[in-house]
């Protein structure tokens, strides 16, 4: 993966200047990275957005509306320019609470995701927790579907439509999860804000955690959740903020994974 991420860049450098294309790939079984201007077949996922000629930014993100699980579109309410400028501005929150009999209902199913996707599961529960309090039943007012909110248009971008059911509504979550670690290099508060706003939204502002009210709420409860279930500190360390580097376990992936990835 760190192959095909170098080489995506590296042809993103390129073609910056002269070529408006989006840009898909994927690794194959042996290793060799395949790219296009197009999706050729399922295994090409996007990469890159197309520049729009005259265009000085990426359309795609101007409303920051790329898909994602949550429900946060550019419209929310920014915060003031002066506290939008800091590193993360994240307030101190506490663990939010969750139905502990529906949790361990669902406990295995969501350690058994965490495995096959090679995730922290931890990391899966916390989302669960401050997405849906472990109610697979769960439906936004935006249309965010089940244990991890998934939109359907998420849910089709990574090759789930029944996100009703709760193994497939988790699974989508974890293939999205695992988009998002590679896409930010395992830095944690990103991958969380990314995971509610879209990971279009953190990346027009420069990766940094978007200056929405609702997102920057939503990343400080789900590092809450996952600082208690840990002990890693995020928010209100006496040393300072520090980034916490999501774990992902050790083993690989397969090719179908790979694929999806």
């Amino acid at each position: 993966m760190r192959l095909f991420h170098a080489a995506l860049a590296l042809l993103a450098c390129l073609f910056a200047n002269n070529v408006h294309a989006d840009l898909y790939g994927f690794v194959d079984e042996q290793g060799q990275v395949h790219l296009a201007n197009r999706q050729l077949d399922e295994r090409y996922q996007l990469y890159q957005k197309s520049m729009l000629p005259g265009s000085g930014s990426n359309a795609a993100l101007d409303d920051a509306t790329t898909p994602g699980l949550g429900a946060t579109l550019s419209h929310d309410n920014r915060l003031p320019v002066a506290a939008a400028a800091r590193t993360d501005g994240l307030k101190s929150v506490s663990a939010p609470a969750y139905n502990s009999k529906l949790a361990s209902q669902y406990k295995h199913l969501i350690d058994q995701t965490a495995r096959e996707f090679k995730l922290d599961a931890d990391l899966l529960h916390s989302i669960v927790t401050v997405e849906s309090g472990y109610n697979p039943q769960a439906v936004s007012p935006k249309g965010a579907i089940g244990l991890m909110q998934v939109i359907p248009a998420t849910g089709e971008r990574f090759g789930v439509s029944r996100l009703d059911d709760p193994r497939q509504n988790l699974r989508a979550g974890a293939r999205y999860l695992r988009f998002l670690l590679s896409q930010f290099n395992n830095d944690l508060p990103l991958v969380i804000a990314a995971y509610n706003a879209g990971e279009g939204a953190v990346q027009k502002y420069r990766n940094t955690i978007p200056p929405y009210d609702e997102t920057r709420d939503y990343v400080a409860k789900v590092l809450a959740s996952y600082e208690k279930r840990t002990g890693q500190v995020y928010i209100g360390h006496p040393r300072g903020p520090r980034r916490i580097k999501a774990m992902i376990l050790p083993g690989s992936i397969s090719p179908p994974q790979a694929a999806a990835l």
